[in-house]
């Protein structure tokens, strides 16, 4: 299952309605844990690997891996390569990935949204996705189509089964904070 949803209480709610005490968790945009805290509460018996990149998320999080032996914090850029290699190796090693979680600004940047969706789920091929943000939300809504394509897991299922994919460049050319 893959759910967009825009509204914070909405997105924690379905956290709350997918994930399993035992569940592996890989959220993208952490920021300050208030939602690992959540997945954490939901799932005890399983790991959670939390990622982020702001400056804020390091103190915060820290005080949450200090408290939770299943939280592990990645101080990351989730868009470079590097980074989901690094995570799919930990996936790969525990076996499985139940949930990916993608909050990446909430409202803003729904292309970028949706390629980080797109490469991690298809890599780490979670249960199910769950992903905030108000464009993709916005565009979900507002187009239609008289074709049924439908994946029943939480990725798209249309994209086969690669792998990590290579080297994105394009991400270069949205973002001169990337070297």
């Amino acid at each position: 299952m893959i759910k967009v949803v825009y509204d914070i209480k909405v997105y924690r709610q379905v956290l709350r309605d997918i994930i399993k005490k035992d569940d592996v968790v890989v959220e993208l945009g952490c920021h300050v844990g208030n939602s690992t805290r959540i997945i954490q509460d939901l799932s005890p018996e399983g790991r959670i690997i939390s990622l982020d990149n702001s400056p804020e998320s390091v103190n915060a999080m820290k005080s949450i891996t200090d408290d939770y032996s299943n939280v592990e914090f990645i101080k990351a850029d989730v868009r470079l390569h590097e980074i989901l290699e690094d995570v799919a190796n930990k996936i790969k090693e525990i076996g499985r990935c139940d949930v990916l979680s993608v909050d990446l600004g909430g409202g803003y940047h729904p292309d970028t949204t949706f390629k980080v969706f797109f490469i991690w789920s298809s890599t780490l091929k979670p249960r199910d996705t769950i992903i905030r943000n108000r464009g993709l939300l916005d565009f979900i809504h507002s187009a239609s189509t008289d074709e049924l394509l439908k994946s029943e897991m939480g990725w798209l299922e249309s994209s086969g089964n690669d792998g990590i994919p290579p080297r994105l460049k394009e991400f270069k050319l949205w973002s001169s904070k990337i070297n």
